[in-house]
């Protein structure tokens, strides 16, 4: 796997990565968020950087810093689905720094079929749980009876 050609220059505190997706992108260190235990499938990422998808979209790119090939496509998840409040273990609140569940965002990992937007789904099982303040973050795994891994993101069309 390569391995993220990452340096910091010389008179700026920013951090230059090489990706795969975006070439070169200059980070500044107290926007990098770490996860407090690695994503599933990806052990050696433990830090990203969230990117604007455009000016204009909903989405975010979650770009692992840790492997420049990696990055996810995520949204807030109150601008999917606003009543998605799901119950929080305790333990992930105060590891995440925030035991009151104050200030802690939800991201939703989408997955997007090749070629078929449309068929957009949205992991409400494993919320990715991001406290902006701390720059932590840790994906949950909810009750798997209760929410879905791959939650349609658009309504089916009737044929």
């Amino acid at each position: 796997m390569a391995q993220a050609a990452m340096k910091i220059e010389e008179g700026t505190p920013t951090i230059t990565l090489q990706t795969s997706r975006f070439g070169r992108i200059s980070v500044d260190p107290e926007k990098i968020i770490t996860v407090t235990s690695a994503f599933p499938g990806f052990p050696e990422s433990r830090r990203f950087v969230l990117r604007q998808h455009s000016s204009k979209s909903p989405f975010m790119w979650l770009q692992s810093l840790d492997n420049p090939e990696l990055a996810f496509v995520v949204i807030q998840a109150s601008r999917l689905v606003p009543q998605y409040q799901p119950d929080l273990p305790t333990a992930a609140l105060r590891e995440l720094g925030d035991p009151e569940n104050s200030k802690l965002e939800l991201l939703l990992i989408l997955a997007i079929p090749q070629g078929k937007p449309e068929q957009m789904t949205a992991n409400l099982l494993g919320p990715v749980v991001l406290n902006p303040v701390s720059q932590l973050a840790k994906q949950i795994l909810l009750d798997p009876n209760k929410f879905d891994a791959a939650w349609p993101v658009f309504e089916p069309e009737e044929n």
